[in-house]
């Protein structure tokens, strides 16, 4: 089975993963930025960092959501021999759905913050 196929185990922690590293980018981008480009207080938070943070949040998010749905739509129909891959298929969905709500809500706090404060 090759791993791009949904229904291989490969995806039952692959959503985290790119959770995880959207998480160090996110982050690790934002403080690069502040450091070197920093948008003045009087701005708010409507900053071009924060426009940019929710933009690739979107990103990311509609894919983990798309990767959900793609998982959820592979799941083999009620067969017994099939049941190891529905099993794979249905979990691997819900944590990709897991990752993609975490994923939009890392950025959610840029919607109301200055992305430089200190």
């Amino acid at each position: 089975m090759s791993p791009w196929s949904p229904l291989h185990p490969l995806h039952l922690f692959l959503g985290l993963i790119i959770w995880s590293a959207w998480l160090v980018f996110l982050y690790g981008g934002l403080s690069v930025a502040c450091e070197f480009a920093p948008p003045g207080v009087e701005q708010g938070a409507l900053t071009w960092i924060n426009a940019a943070m929710f933009g690739l949040g979107a990103l990311v998010s509609g894919f983990l959501l798309w990767s959900a749905r793609r998982c959820w739509n592979a799941a083999p129909a009620s067969d017994s021999d099939a049941a190891t891959g529905r099993f794979v298929a249905r979990i691997a969905a819900a944590v990709y759905l897991i990752s993609a709500l975490a994923a939009f809500g890392l950025v959610l706090p840029g919607v109301i913050l200055h992305p430089c404060i200190g």
